[in-house]
């Protein structure tokens, strides 16, 4: 099923803020001097490698920021599989407006469509278990909501989005409430009934603790998989089992098949390598 795109009032101040930040205080005065004002140029968005696209959207809305008068033809959509060679989308109109936007069109592109590609991957080697994959909240500060966007394009799920949509009791507030059971009774006794509660446990104790207290979701943090199949044998479906820590498109396999609900990956937003991407004149 399509991933319906973000609203145009969320990205443009993402779009906006980057073009200022390109542009400077000059403008491209490189492209100002060599380009004549009245060049017209056409264009296209063609993959170097195989991959799935993300981010045609913030794309096309940078050359558009640019130069209301450049047409930007999709010809791929986000979600959209390619080989190297593909056109993703068509860019035609005033020259110096599509050479000044093409580097903000093309971080977006390359950065969002590499997330969705290494989710894609690491969601087909999941196949046939249970398991889903999900984001987390190691994102690029100011880019959440586009990262979290393209993980979803990628056939993955999104975890919480911040501090105020969910509880996640990890290791550091267990320690300052001096126990699980009693950081559990305090945020139960703070937070609204539609508000999830997970705790991160380490061990195998650690999680009877957590269930004895009442949660909703459990994070088994950095198991094996025997341990992870030993601790959803003790949840016993009373709880979301997520697993995390260090997991690779190589080890979601054996982990995924412990029978967890969820994996959950840091990387795919933090440090994922982006997709290569580039602009060809036709």
């Amino acid at each position: 099923m399509p991933i319906p795109p973000l609203a145009p009032v969320m990205i443009e101040p993402l779009v906006r803020a980057a073009l200022l930040e390109d542009l400077g205080r000059a403008g491209d005065i490189t492209t100002d001097a060599i380009v004549p004002p009245d060049a017209n140029a056409s264009t296209a968005l063609v993959a170097r490698q195989p991959g799935i696209v993300a981010g045609i959207d913030l794309a096309r809305l940078a050359f558009r920021l640019i130069d209301a008068s450049i047409v930007v033809g999709i010809e791929r959509p986000d979600g959209s599989r390619l080989s190297p060679g593909d056109v993703i989308a068509t860019v035609a109109g005033p020259a110096r407006g599509i050479l000044t936007a093409e580097r903000v069109a093309l971080n977006f592109l390359c950065h969002l469509s590499g997330i969705a590609t290494a989710t894609a991957a690491i969601v087909e080697a999941v196949r046939g278990h249970r398991a889903r994959i999900t984001c987390t909240r190691k994102t690029t500060p100011g880019l959440r909501a586009v990262q979290k966007h393209a993980v979803r394009v990628g056939g993955g799920a999104n975890h919480r989005f911040g501090l105020d949509d969910a509880v996640l009791i990890k290791d550091n507030h267990i320690a300052a409430a001096g126990g699980i059971k009693s950081a559990i009774e305090r945020v139960r006794g703070a937070v609204g009934h539609l508000v999830k509660v997970e705790v991160e446990v380490d061990t195998l104790a650690q999680l009877e603790a957590a269930l004895a207290a009442g949660v909703d979701a459990v994070l088994l943090d950095n198991m094996t998989p025997d341990e992870l199949r030993r601790a959803v044998a003790m949840v016993g479906g009373r709880a979301i089992t997520e697993a995390s820590g260090r997991i690779t498109p190589a080890t979601a396999p054996a982990i995924a098949a412990a029978g967890v609900d969820l994996i959950s990956i840091g990387w795919l937003t933090h440090s994922v390598t982006a997709l290569d991407v580039g602009l060809d004149y036709l």
